[in-house]
Protein backbone atom coordinates (compact mmCIF):
# COMPACT_ATOMS: atom_id res chain seq x y z
CA UNK A 1 0.00 0.00 0.00
CA UNK A 2 3.14 2.13 -0.10
CA UNK A 3 2.57 5.15 -1.89
CA UNK A 4 4.84 8.32 -3.07
CA UNK A 5 4.01 10.66 -0.56
CA UNK A 6 6.60 10.82 1.89
CA UNK A 7 6.03 10.45 5.88
CA UNK A 8 9.61 10.85 7.13
CA UNK A 9 11.66 13.03 5.14
CA UNK A 10 15.36 14.11 6.54
CA UNK A 11 17.37 16.81 4.95
CA UNK A 12 20.73 17.71 5.56
CA UNK A 13 20.74 16.29 8.91
CA UNK A 14 23.24 15.83 11.81
CA UNK A 15 23.35 13.33 14.55
CA UNK A 16 25.01 13.73 17.86
CA UNK A 17 25.50 10.76 20.60
CA UNK A 18 26.92 11.55 23.61
CA UNK A 19 28.89 14.06 21.65
CA UNK A 20 30.11 12.08 19.10
CA UNK A 21 28.88 12.53 15.39
CA UNK A 22 26.75 9.36 14.01
CA UNK A 23 25.40 10.58 11.09
CA UNK A 24 26.51 13.62 9.42
CA UNK A 25 24.63 15.43 6.40
CA UNK A 26 21.96 12.66 5.79
CA UNK A 27 18.83 13.13 3.75
CA UNK A 28 16.81 10.47 2.50
CA UNK A 29 12.55 10.12 2.65
CA UNK A 30 10.56 7.38 3.09
CA UNK A 31 7.19 7.16 1.42
CA UNK A 32 3.78 6.43 3.34
CA UNK A 33 3.12 2.77 3.40
CA UNK A 34 6.41 1.69 2.99
CA UNK A 35 8.07 -1.28 4.72
CA UNK A 36 11.55 -0.68 5.33
CA UNK A 37 15.24 -2.20 6.74
CA UNK A 38 17.65 -0.62 8.60
CA UNK A 39 21.11 -2.48 9.36
CA UNK A 40 24.62 -1.65 10.33
CA UNK A 41 26.92 -2.33 12.76
CA UNK A 42 26.79 -2.12 16.01
CA UNK A 43 27.01 1.30 16.64
CA UNK A 44 26.61 2.61 13.48
CA UNK A 45 23.74 4.78 14.55
CA UNK A 46 20.39 2.56 13.76
CA UNK A 47 19.13 3.03 17.72
CA UNK A 48 20.03 7.06 17.71
CA UNK A 49 18.13 7.74 14.06
CA UNK A 50 15.13 5.77 15.39
CA UNK A 51 15.17 7.95 18.71
CA UNK A 52 15.82 11.29 16.60
CA UNK A 53 12.13 10.02 14.69
CA UNK A 54 10.58 10.22 18.10
CA UNK A 55 12.47 13.20 19.18
CA UNK A 56 14.28 11.22 21.84
CA UNK A 57 17.54 12.45 20.47
CA UNK A 58 17.72 15.75 18.83
CA UNK A 59 19.55 16.43 15.52
CA UNK A 60 21.87 19.21 15.36
CA UNK A 61 21.60 20.25 11.75
CA UNK A 62 19.49 20.34 9.15
CA UNK A 63 15.55 19.41 8.44
CA UNK A 64 13.44 16.19 9.58
CA UNK A 65 9.77 15.59 9.27
CA UNK A 66 7.48 13.15 10.40
CA UNK A 67 3.81 13.51 9.08
CA UNK A 68 2.81 17.08 9.87
CA UNK A 69 5.66 17.37 12.97
CA UNK A 70 8.79 19.30 12.62
CA UNK A 71 11.17 17.10 14.40
CA UNK A 72 14.52 19.61 14.66
CA UNK A 73 12.06 21.94 16.21
CA UNK A 74 9.47 20.81 17.61
CA UNK A 75 8.60 21.36 21.33
CA UNK A 76 7.92 19.57 24.36
CA UNK A 77 4.04 19.97 24.61
CA UNK A 78 4.02 18.85 20.94
CA UNK A 79 5.93 15.52 21.68
CA UNK A 80 3.34 14.01 23.17
CA UNK A 81 0.82 13.97 20.34
CA UNK A 82 4.09 13.25 18.17
CA UNK A 83 4.19 9.79 19.98
CA UNK A 84 0.22 9.17 19.34
CA UNK A 85 1.29 9.09 15.67
CA UNK A 86 4.58 7.07 16.23
CA UNK A 87 4.25 3.49 17.22
CA UNK A 88 7.34 2.48 19.05
CA UNK A 89 8.68 -1.58 19.71
CA UNK A 90 11.75 -2.39 21.48
CA UNK A 91 14.11 -5.42 21.64
CA UNK A 92 13.58 -6.10 25.27
CA UNK A 93 10.01 -5.46 25.44
CA UNK A 94 9.29 -2.64 27.92
CA UNK A 95 6.18 -4.22 29.39
CA UNK A 96 5.52 -3.74 33.36
CA UNK A 97 5.67 -7.19 35.30
CA UNK A 98 3.79 -5.65 38.17
CA UNK A 99 0.63 -5.57 35.86
CA UNK A 100 -1.01 -8.27 33.45
CA UNK A 101 -1.27 -7.33 29.58
CA UNK A 102 -4.78 -5.48 29.72
CA UNK A 103 -3.47 -3.04 32.82
CA UNK A 104 -0.43 -2.75 30.73
CA UNK A 105 -2.15 -1.17 27.24
CA UNK A 106 -4.71 0.12 29.87
CA UNK A 107 -2.04 2.54 31.32
CA UNK A 108 -0.58 3.49 28.04
CA UNK A 109 -3.98 4.53 26.42
CA UNK A 110 -4.94 6.56 29.84
CA UNK A 111 -0.89 8.37 29.82
CA UNK A 112 -2.45 9.24 26.28
CA UNK A 113 -5.43 10.88 26.91
CA UNK A 114 -7.83 8.42 26.86
CA UNK A 115 -11.00 8.41 29.27
CA UNK A 116 -13.84 6.62 28.38
CA UNK A 117 -13.41 2.95 29.30
CA UNK A 118 -15.92 0.98 27.48
CA UNK A 119 -13.54 2.50 24.83
CA UNK A 120 -10.30 1.65 26.41
CA UNK A 121 -11.91 -1.94 26.78
CA UNK A 122 -12.77 -2.24 22.90
CA UNK A 123 -9.58 -0.85 21.79
CA UNK A 124 -7.74 -3.30 23.83
CA UNK A 125 -9.56 -6.47 23.03
CA UNK A 126 -9.01 -5.05 19.43
CA UNK A 127 -5.37 -4.65 19.45
CA UNK A 128 -5.12 -7.71 20.91
CA UNK A 129 -7.01 -9.81 18.51
CA UNK A 130 -4.78 -8.31 15.50
CA UNK A 131 -1.52 -9.80 17.08
CA UNK A 132 -3.62 -13.28 18.01
CA UNK A 133 -3.18 -12.51 21.82
CA UNK A 134 -7.01 -12.41 22.39
CA UNK A 135 -7.18 -14.94 24.70
CA UNK A 136 -4.41 -13.59 27.36
CA UNK A 137 -5.55 -10.41 28.43
CA UNK A 138 -5.39 -11.58 32.05
CA UNK A 139 -1.83 -13.02 31.91
CA UNK A 140 1.21 -11.11 33.64
CA UNK A 141 4.59 -11.06 31.35
CA UNK A 142 6.00 -13.36 32.96
CA UNK A 143 3.36 -15.92 32.23
CA UNK A 144 4.17 -15.19 28.42
CA UNK A 145 6.66 -16.58 25.87
CA UNK A 146 9.31 -14.63 24.60
CA UNK A 147 7.26 -14.35 21.59
CA UNK A 148 4.37 -13.48 23.29
CA UNK A 149 5.81 -10.56 24.99
CA UNK A 150 7.09 -9.52 21.86
CA UNK A 151 3.37 -9.66 20.49
CA UNK A 152 2.13 -7.82 23.61
CA UNK A 153 4.59 -5.03 22.58
CA UNK A 154 3.27 -4.92 18.86
CA UNK A 155 0.05 -4.71 20.35
CA UNK A 156 1.19 -1.87 22.78
CA UNK A 157 2.37 0.13 19.85
CA UNK A 158 -1.17 -0.31 17.58
CA UNK A 159 -2.76 1.26 20.92
CA UNK A 160 -3.38 4.88 19.06
CA UNK A 161 -3.86 4.20 15.38
CA UNK A 162 -0.14 5.35 14.34
CA UNK A 163 0.78 6.16 11.20
CA UNK A 164 4.47 5.11 11.63
CA UNK A 165 5.48 2.00 13.46
CA UNK A 166 9.49 2.05 14.54
CA UNK A 167 10.55 -1.52 15.84
CA UNK A 168 14.22 -1.38 17.18
CA UNK A 169 15.79 -4.80 16.47
CA UNK A 170 12.39 -6.56 17.20
CA UNK A 171 13.51 -10.01 16.54
CA UNK A 172 16.97 -9.74 18.72
CA UNK A 173 15.68 -11.79 21.41
CA UNK A 174 14.00 -14.44 19.90
CA UNK A 175 14.68 -17.84 17.75
CA UNK A 176 14.37 -17.92 14.24
CA UNK A 177 10.78 -19.40 14.13
CA UNK A 178 9.34 -16.78 16.54
CA UNK A 179 11.23 -13.94 14.84
CA UNK A 180 9.58 -14.74 10.77
CA UNK A 181 6.26 -14.75 12.86
CA UNK A 182 6.55 -11.68 14.64
CA UNK A 183 7.92 -9.74 10.90
CA UNK A 184 4.94 -11.90 9.49
CA UNK A 185 2.82 -9.88 11.79
CA UNK A 186 4.54 -6.37 11.40
CA UNK A 187 3.64 -7.66 7.01
CA UNK A 188 0.30 -7.83 8.34
CA UNK A 189 0.11 -4.37 10.22
CA UNK A 190 2.02 -2.86 7.01
CA UNK A 191 -0.61 -3.94 4.55
CA UNK A 192 -3.40 -1.92 6.61
CA UNK A 193 -1.38 1.19 5.22
CA UNK A 194 0.80 1.93 8.38
CA UNK A 195 4.49 2.73 7.81
CA UNK A 196 6.87 0.53 9.26
CA UNK A 197 10.89 0.72 9.79
CA UNK A 198 12.65 -2.06 11.25
CA UNK A 199 16.31 -2.15 12.62
CA UNK A 200 17.75 -5.09 12.51
CA UNK A 201 21.09 -7.17 12.49
CA UNK A 202 18.69 -10.44 11.50
CA UNK A 203 20.22 -11.02 7.58
CA UNK A 204 18.28 -13.81 8.07
CA UNK A 205 14.86 -12.08 7.84
CA UNK A 206 15.69 -9.77 5.61
CA UNK A 207 16.21 -12.71 2.95
CA UNK A 208 12.83 -14.43 4.12
CA UNK A 209 10.79 -11.10 3.67
CA UNK A 210 12.97 -9.00 1.61
CA UNK A 211 12.12 -5.10 1.44
CA UNK A 212 13.75 -2.04 0.59
CA UNK A 213 16.97 -1.36 3.15
CA UNK A 214 19.20 1.50 4.11
CA UNK A 215 22.62 0.63 5.48
CA UNK A 216 23.96 3.05 8.03
CA UNK A 217 28.09 3.23 7.12
CA UNK A 218 30.23 6.11 7.80
CA UNK A 219 28.55 8.50 9.51
CA UNK A 220 25.87 8.13 6.28
CA UNK A 221 22.37 6.48 5.48
CA UNK A 222 22.69 4.48 1.81
CA UNK A 223 19.98 2.78 0.04
CA UNK A 224 20.81 -1.03 -0.58
CA UNK A 225 19.99 -4.47 -2.84
CA UNK A 226 19.10 -7.15 -0.64
CA UNK A 227 21.23 -9.01 -2.66
CA UNK A 228 24.47 -6.64 -1.97
CA UNK A 229 24.26 -8.04 2.18
CA UNK A 230 26.86 -9.50 3.44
Amino acid sequence: MTNTTPIISLENVDILQNNHIVFENISFQINRGDFLYLIGETGSGKSSLLKTLYAETKNTKGKIKLDHFNIDSITKKEIPFLRRKVGIIFQDFKLLSDRNLTENLRFVLEATGWKSNSKIKNRIKEVLKSVHLENMEDKMPHELSGGEQQRAAISRSLLNYPEVILADEPTGNLDPKKSEAIIQLLKEINKTGTTILIATHDYNIIEKFPAHTFKCEEKKVVEINNRDLV
